[in-house]
């Protein structure tokens, strides 16, 4: 085995933990590399573009690029004019934490003009631009939210590293984001259960969330919350 691995291995299981409670969410230059660590009261968002490896097949690679991009593009404009923090992009997948009294009604409100975006401006764009757009402009996407305790630390060498987000929080989120039921918007009993009226109902009483049934994350049954409202940015 490499000499380095064994070593990094023993040095990072040995070495005690620095741990800092965090008010704000931190960048990878506010922990520290050796077993370095923030534990922050956060809510992880998660959006997905839905079926980006079926768009790859079927379609010219610069339009399948120009497609995510604008995905990634828009959700990332609007997860930070809501509040977030991005720290996480994969692919046609991106991830921000809100913090703060309003996270949970930011993130909800977040992940309702993503919703719009999707259906009024990228979808229309689709269509318009290309010849054949009617073919593939129904894109669809899912944004999963939770909230909770999550320990954020880096992970990697030095200069090349980035942060990770231990906790039932953002493991929940990212799960949630890969669900592929019709509605777009999921979100769990936590974050739910700390909506004001505004974010639960829409046109006076006409509910935004229905119950998702038979979500299990990690082998622990989930309270999960759907929905395909959209809300105009």
């Amino acid at each position: 085995m490499y000499p380095s691995v064994e070593t990094s291995v023993g040095e990072i299981f040995s070495a005690p933990w620095n741990i800092t409670n965090g008010r704000v969410v931190p960048t990878s230059e506010d922990v520290v590399l050796k077993n370095g660590g923030k534990r922050v009261t956060a809510t992880y968002l998660y959006a997905d573009l839905a079926d980006s490896s079926k768009l790859a097949q079927t379609l010219l690679p610069e339009t399948t690029a120009k497609i995510i991009r604008s995905y990634v593009n828009t959700a990332a404009r609007i997860l930070r004019h809501c509040g977030g923090e991005i720290r996480s992009y994969d692919g046609d997948r991106v991830m921000a934490i809100f913090v703060g009294e309003k996270k949970n009604h930011n993130a909800v409100r977040a992940a309702l003009g993503l919703e719009w975006a999707v259906a009024e401006v990228i979808r229309p764009a689709i269509k318009s631009t290309w010849s054949d757009g009617d073919n593939f402009y129904r894109i669809n996407h899912a944004v999963g939210i939770d909230t909770g305790e999550a320990l954020i630390v880096r992970g990697g060498v030095r200069n090349h590293n980035d942060l990770i987000s231990i906790g039932e929080a953002p493991n929940v989120a990212a799960k949630l984001s890969e669900i592929r039921s019709g509605q777009s918007t999921f979100v769990t009993d936590r974050v739910k259960n700390e909506l004001d009226e505004n974010f639960l109902y829409y046109d006076g009483n006409k509910r935004i969330w229905d119950r998702v049934y038979g979500i299990s994350v990690g082998g622990k049954s989930q309270g999960v919350h759907g929905t395909t409202v959209q809300w105009a940015i």
